[in-house]
């Protein structure tokens, strides 16, 4: 494992950890927001009905319809929990051209900012970090934040770096995947052609996606996996406009994150098992109102099963691509956005 618990670190690390995964928390409210309710909004405006995905695609393997919905936002993060070292800047390109500078976004043509750039917006800690951060979310590739190496003795948190393209080979990443699971001892040809995309097929079920998946989902996993190298926690948010879901990949495994919509029927059930009247439900957990139901945004988690770990006595084994990566170990309902005193409730709806 390439990164500490908490218990294990120094105290330090322990006050960064805390503080990381708290802004975190943060990040995810801000990224639903608007991979999800502006989206929702977006087919409203344009009085298009919003394309709920299904039950059936939320399963492990599961296919995803080959739409590109263009009213749907998407958009790739990577929040690091230190930093990205120098020497990586050649797989994951952040230079001073694409450094958040003024200069450097007056240049970007994508990028509109809906107010005056000044300096410190870029930090975490800054009151206007969520709207500026918005703005720079419709750009192409990925956006990094991190902690700034420049303040000493603070955990402070900016995003640093915007268009950043990741330039990993997929062959190499999944390559790297099989030596770490022990399909593979040095090279991803070494059993043939066929093993070797069989490996390829199964890095995607590690982190989530189907093998057609889109550009920023593939760059999120071979992200992901090139993270590793950082002996920090690492987290990737991905919002695709073809899932209509926004996907975390991170120590924890990976999560999606949907919209999904209830009908009336439903809303009594889960208010009447709570003992609450179904108007305290729709104000705590309703992120939108429809003629014969609501919208909820609801969260599915999934943990990698033992043939997508390390094997414990560490021999090589050989693959079996009959055998599931990922298994559903968590379904939620979400507080909405802005809501603090609620849990997640358990809502299990995928196999049922």
């Amino acid at each position: 494992m390439h990164w500490g618990f908490r218990e294990a670190l120094s105290r330090q690390n322990r006050l960064r950890r805390s503080v990381y995964e708290t802004l975190r928390d943060e990040l995810e409210e801000y990224l639903l927001e608007y991979g999800l309710l502006q989206s929702y909004q977006n087919f409203a405006n344009h009085q298009t009905p919003y394309p709920f995905v299904e039950k059936r695609e939320l399963k492990p393997r599961a296919r995803i319809p080959d739409v590109e919905y263009e009213l749907h936002n998407r958009f790739l993060v990577i929040f690091e929990e230190d930093y990205i070292p120098s020497a990586y800047k050649k797989y994951i390109r952040f230079f001073g051209a694409n450094k958040v500078t003024k200069e450097n976004l007056m240049r970007s043509e994508t990028i509109q900012l809906s107010k005056h750039y000044f300096r410190n917006i870029k930090h975490f800690e800054s009151p206007h970090f969520s709207d500026f951060l918005k703005a720079l979310l419709p750009a192409d590739y990925a956006l990094l934040i991190g902690r700034d190496r420049t303040v000493k003795g603070r955990n402070r948190y900016s995003l640093s770096h915007f268009h950043i393209r990741i330039d990993w080979p997929i062959a190499d990443a999944a390559e790297d995947l099989a030596r770490e699971l022990r399909y593979i001892s040095k090279d991803l040809y070494e059993k043939g052609e066929a093993y070797a995309e069989e490996i390829q097929k199964k890095f995607f079920e590690y982190y989530g996606f189907p093998l057609t998946a889109g550009g920023r989902r593939t760059a999120a996993t071979v992200a992901a996996q090139f993270l590793k190298r950082i002996p920090s926690i690492s987290t990737v948010y991905v919002g695709s406009s073809e899932s209509r879901a926004i996907y975390r990949l991170s120590e924890r495994g990976v999560s999606r994150y949907i919209l999904m919509k209830l009908s009336e029927a439903d809303i009594h059930e889960i208010a009447g098992s709570l003992k609450w009247r179904p108007d305290t439900f729709r104000k705590k957990y309703l992120v939108a109102e429809e003629k014969d139901g609501g919208i909820v945004i609801f969260k599915a988690t999934y943990q990698r099963t033992p043939h997508a770990k390390p094997p414990e006595d560490g021999k090589l084994r050989e693959l079996n691509s009959e055998y599931f990566w990922l298994t559903v170990t968590n379904q939620n309902i979400l507080p909405k956005p802005g809501v603090w005193s609620e849990a997640p409730l358990p809502y299990s709806i995928i196999y049922t």
